[in-house]
């Protein structure tokens, strides 16, 4: 794999189904170190393309009360 940004919602897809396959991969693997920098390209994709704003304060605790 060769580590490069996500710029495309096809591009995104890819790196969801990829980290699919290789999620449980052994941490010191070849696998495991791809798994983290796809998660972390993943992450970032998101961060740009579907940001989640932070809620109202009395939505907040409307939604903690319940």
């Amino acid at each position: 794999m060769t580590a490069k940004p996500i710029k495309t919602e096809t591009e995104y897809n890819n790196a969801l189904a990829r980290l699919e396959i290789i999620f449980d991969a052994p941490t010191d693997s070849k696998e495991g170190d791809e798994a983290e920098i796809l998660s972390l390209l993943i992450e970032n994709y998101e961060n740009q393309h579907y940001p989640i704003s932070a809620p109202d304060s009395i939505g907040a605790i409307k939604t903690r009360m319940i």
